[in-house]
């Protein structure tokens, strides 16, 4: 990134759904369920005729309706899941225009596989049952494939007799050459519903003609079986001509086959199912190495989309590789290794989430010397990896590793975390109850006796949990210690070494309030920023229609703006080294690719006003140190399993700013103000984020009205807490 003779610094308060003073006298209990309301809404608007035909509005070359269908299944096949729903919305648009049954059907089994590959279960299922009941003209390109997404539901969700059900529905319509993929998956769900004797015989009665298109996934769907019948060395056999088949390809005997990604990625499976035979046949040193053989393959392997995986009906789970190599790890007493493990699985998950949309630039990996070398003596990380029957947790500190093995499922452990959140949202008296379970489940066992700054790194349902809650009885974490969150401990390392001070004045650059049709007005936003300007010697505010998508990239240097400028804010000001940026806007949190999710600027009929996550990655913020989105659930995306949150917060590090301010639900305008006010104050006087926001934290706690967490503690510092902005002027 290129260097800069001003330090900019981009503080970005967008209030998402900032709660005014209508809401905050509404009924707590709705809190949960308008939020949830909101996401869903958001993904009923795409199933509308009328955000068909607004996306049609907005082509400049459009197709017919059918032409929109074999773009979104083009899009599906490779990944672009919310551009393929985009396009089938348009197609179903059309179809209703036009009272076009066969149409809207297609674009109904269009959504219907998009939400498949998507994961997002229940729409795929809901768009498959709408396309089954529509007449079509022909069924094997309608009601075949939709029949398919319903087996693929319900093999997803354990249950294989419902999944083979569907299949002999999908084999009664499907055409010859979309036979085989169903006989495949068909296949596969009688091997999970332990019927693996007919799974052979399903497999075997796929002539050679019609194996040659499922290529390794029949291969693979072979050795399944054969280990599900028993026929260990059968199985591993056939995982081992995979193996060398990929070998030979890239030697360049076989590389008709696939290209060189592709053959590793069959191998990485041929060496997982390797894996669990050696299990089976309880040699578990044996089977870590062939584990540690597939993970060596999928660090360097290139993050693709692969439709046949669900075409084909094997459903490969990557994490579920590193969580197995984790549990053997752990179980051989090798906490560093395991710590290692778990690293890598969330660098992996990432890549795999924004593939093609971006690169991200903090996916590297830190030693665990290097990490320690990086602590002060009062300092820990506290890192968790949650698996299905237990979590675990390492507690790292500058001259030592202790890891634990906590008996707390997958299930218990979200169950508890969503209790307290509901709890906290509702401001319930049962709150402190919550918390103190909690406390006792992930903290109770470990001694974090002499730290006073501690390092989250959440995993799973822990990233919506608000650690500074956690009450040991005698009082709240925060009231013990400052926090801040990693995503990764190799995220957190090298944000560490991006640290920058800044020498001269902070210029505030504010947004608030933006004008868009897409959300309900944000007063409190407004007033908020309005109260924010004067702590802050220079500085301007964009309320209302100022305060739109153009603006801000044009201060951002960003592609996209109309006029945009290369020169900076804080350049422009004479004596001032960094522009403080503060954005109070609703958002959309896009679930089906967290890299569409978006903040809703000022719109106009030129600009929707919508600024992306695969945008924000595309800035260079190298010069901006600090973003907050002081917002109702800024700090929600999408939950990668193995990673963490996948939505703006990373997008925002990964284009180079080093630390995040965000939240964990909607905020009250009062309580965030004065929050905001102090955190601001602290911040420009010397302390750095994780003590500033701790500070303001503790001020709001002990404020008349304001001492439930639902006031005080939504916001978390979301990568380097020592980040130090110097003192104004």
């Amino acid at each position: 990134m290129p260097s800069a003779p001003y330090l900019r610094l981009l503080l970005v308060a967008a209030c998402l759904c900032a709660a005014p003073g209508w809401l905050r006298a509404a009924d707590d209990d709705n809190l949960a369920a308008q939020a949830q309301a909101r996401r869903q809404d958001a993904e009923s608007l795409l199933q509308l005729s009328a955000e068909g035909r607004a996306l049609y509005a907005r082509d400049t070359i459009r197709l017919d309706g059918y032409g929109y269908c074999g773009q979104a299944l083009a899009l599906a096949d490779r990944g672009e899941l919310r551009q393929s729903i985009r396009a089938a919305s348009k197609a179903l648009y059309l179809g209703q225009e036009g009272s076009d049954d066969d149409l809207q059907a297609h674009a109904q089994r269009d959504l219907a596989i998009a939400y498949g590959y998507a994961g997002v279960l229940d729409l795929a299922e809901r768009h498959a049952r709408e396309a089954l009941a529509l007449p079509v003209r022909d069924a094997s390109q309608v009601h075949a494939p939709a029949h398919k997404v319903l087996g693929d539901v319900a093999a997803r969700r354990g249950r294989p007799d419902e999944a083979q059900a569907a299949y002999r529905h999908a084999l009664d319509l499907a055409s010859p050459r979309y036979r085989p993929f169903v006989q495949l998956s068909m296949a596969n769900a009688q091997t999970a519903g332990g019927q693996a004797d007919a799974a052979l015989q399903t497999l075997q009665a796929l002539p050679p003609a019609a194996r040659a298109p499922l290529g390794p996934y029949y291969e693979r769907s072979l050795a399944q079986a054969l280990l599900a019948t028993g026929q260990v060395d059968a199985a591993l056999q056939q995982w081992r001509q995979v193996i060398d088949a990929g070998g030979a390809g890239r030697s360049g005997d076989r590389a008709d086959r696939a290209d060189l990604a592709d053959l590793d990625y069959h191998r990485l499976w041929a060496w997982e199912g390797s894996a669990r035979a050696e299990l089976t046949r309880g040699r578990p040193a044996e089977a870590l190495a062939a584990y540690q053989q597939a993970l060596r393959l999928a660090d360097p392997l290139r993050a693709r989309f692969r439709s046949e995986e669900f075409k084909s009906g094997l459903f490969s789970d990557l994490q579920g590789v590193f969580d197995a190599a984790l549990n053997l790890a752990v179980q051989q007493g090798d906490w560093a290794g395991a710590w290692r493990i778990s690293e890598a699985s969330r660098a992996r998950a990432l890549l795999d989430a924004v593939r093609q949309h971006a690169d991200d630039r903090l996916a590297r990996p830190v030693s665990l010397d290097d990490l320690q070398g990086r602590l002060a003596p009062d300092e820990a990380v506290l890192e968790f990896h949650v698996l299905p029957q237990q979590t675990l947790v390492w507690l790292i500190r500058r001259d030592g590793l202790v890891g634990l093995a906590l008996p707390l499922p997958q299930a218990a452990l979200q169950d508890g975390v969503e209790k307290l959140r509901a709890s906290i949202i509702a401001r319930r008296p049962d709150t402190l109850a919550l918390a103190q379970a909690l406390h006792r489940q992930l903290l109770g066992p470990l001694d974090l006796s002499g730290v006073t700054r501690l390092q989250v790194v959440p995993h799973g349902a822990l990233h919506y949990l608000p650690f500074q809650v956690l009450h040991d009885g005698r009082g709240y974490l925060v009231e013990r210690l400052a926090l801040a969150s990693w995503p990764s401990a190799a995220l957190g390392a090298q944000l560490g070494a991006r640290r920058a001070g800044v020498a001269g004045g902070l210029a505030l650059q504010a947004f608030g309030n933006p004008s868009t049709d897409r959300n309900v007005p944000l007063p409190g936003a407004e007033r908020e920023v309005q109260e924010i300007r004067p702590l802050f010697a220079q500085g301007r505010t964009f309320l209302q229609q100022q305060a739109s998508r153009a603006q801000l990239l044009a201060l951002l240097g960003g592609p996209g703006a109309a006029g945009a400028t290369a020169t900076t804010a804080a350049a422009a000001t004479p004596g001032v080294s960094a522009s403080v940026l503060h954005v109070a806007a609703h958002a959309e949190v896009d679930e089906v690719d967290p890299m569409y999710s978006r903040i809703l600027l000022a719109s106009s009929p030129l600009d929707d006003g919508l600024l992306e996550a695969r945008e924000i990655y595309r800035l260079d913020l190298s010069r901006t140190p600090l973003v907050t989105l002081s917002a109702c659930e800024s700090a929600l995306g999408r939950i990668a399993r193995g990673d963490e949150i996948l939505g703006f917060t990373r997008s925002f590090l990964s284009a180079g700013a080093s630390t995040v301010i965000a939240s964990l639900w909607p905020v009250a305008d009062d309580a965030t103000r004065q929050l905001m006010t102090r955190f601001y104050r602290d911040a420009t006087q010397g302390s750095d984020a994780m003590q500033a926001l701790r500070n303001a934290q503790l001020e709001v706690m002990r404020s008349r009205g304001l001492a439930h967490p639902f006031f005080w503690a939504p916001f978390n510092v979301i990568g380097d807490g020592a980040l130090r902005l110097g003192a104004a002027p």
